[in-house]
């Protein structure tokens, strides 16, 4: 292969890799940018059904360390519940409702949980991340609508408001400070929550198992008597070939 022709095949190769080079590049620097977000990992969003979202930090504001967290609920959820983090302290905000209201399950409430705050008993590096549970029930009525979670995050020096809210159409991860979210599906059907149909059907099958088994346990008596019984006509004949051989011979 001459000088000409290897070189001719390099650019080639070259110009055919490139666009995917290129492409490779966007698609990191868009997965860069979004996970500089503050994350949120719901474990269920069926509505009506209790979950725990994940909140993640995964900075601090420019390399000053973080010192607080105030995660303010939609105003559809009126209580949650945080789980003990070991290096930060815990306490719920509430605030009186104008008008009391009816959750869920009837109960009346004049007031809410308005806000989790979470304060560092040793700050946080800025280089580091950590996480921050939250146990709540989602609504009943919310299925096909997102719930935002605007969350502060307070530093030693300066602070990140994350409470932007997309337009719609706007991705979310267009946005400089866009507030964590979920989207609530579909509420679960029976079959779906668990197991009440399954377990019928397994009943049903071990009740219907259960005369076979008896069924093939009797066959096998039978059987059993059978063979015994020609056993016992075989050993008749034997006996009586037997005398009337020794009858001949007499």
């Amino acid at each position: 292969m001459n000088t000409t022709t290897q070189t001719t095949r390099t650019r080639r190769a070259t110009r055919a890799v490139a666009p995917a080079v290129v492409a490779g590049g966007l698609l990191l620097a868009a997965a860069g940018a979004a996970s500089a977000h503050v994350g949120i990992d719901p474990t269920s969003t069926a509505a009506g059904s209790s979950t725990l979202l994940t909140l993640a930090i995964p900075h601090g504001c420019g390399d000053s360390p973080t010192t607080k967290l105030t995660i303010s609920l939609p105003a559809e959820i009126p209580d949650a519940t945080p789980t003990v983090n070991p290096n930060w302290m815990a306490e719920k905000v509430t605030q009186k409702l104008d008008t009391p209201q009816k959750t869920a399950d009837g109960a009346t409430i004049t007031q809410r949980t308005g806000q989790i705050v979470y304060t560092a008993k040793t700050p946080l590096d800025p280089h580091q991340r950590d996480t921050f549970v939250l146990s709540l029930k989602l609504p009943a009525d919310a299925a096909g609508r997102s719930l935002y979670f605007p969350t502060l995050q307070t530093c030693e020096q300066g602070q990140t408001d994350w409470k932007e809210i997309p337009a719609a159409g706007q991705d979310h991860d267009s946005l400089k400070a866009p507030a964590p979210s979920i989207t609530v599906t579909a509420a679960a059907t029976a079959a779906s929550a668990g197991g009440t149909h399954t377990g019928h059907t397994a009943t049903e099958a071990l009740a219907t198992a259960e005369p076979a088994s008896s069924t093939t346990a009797e066959g096998s008596s039978a059987a059993g008597w059978v063979g015994l019984g020609a056993g016992l006509a075989g050993l008749l004949l034997g006996g009586v070939a037997l005398f009337r051989t020794r009858g001949r011979r007499a």
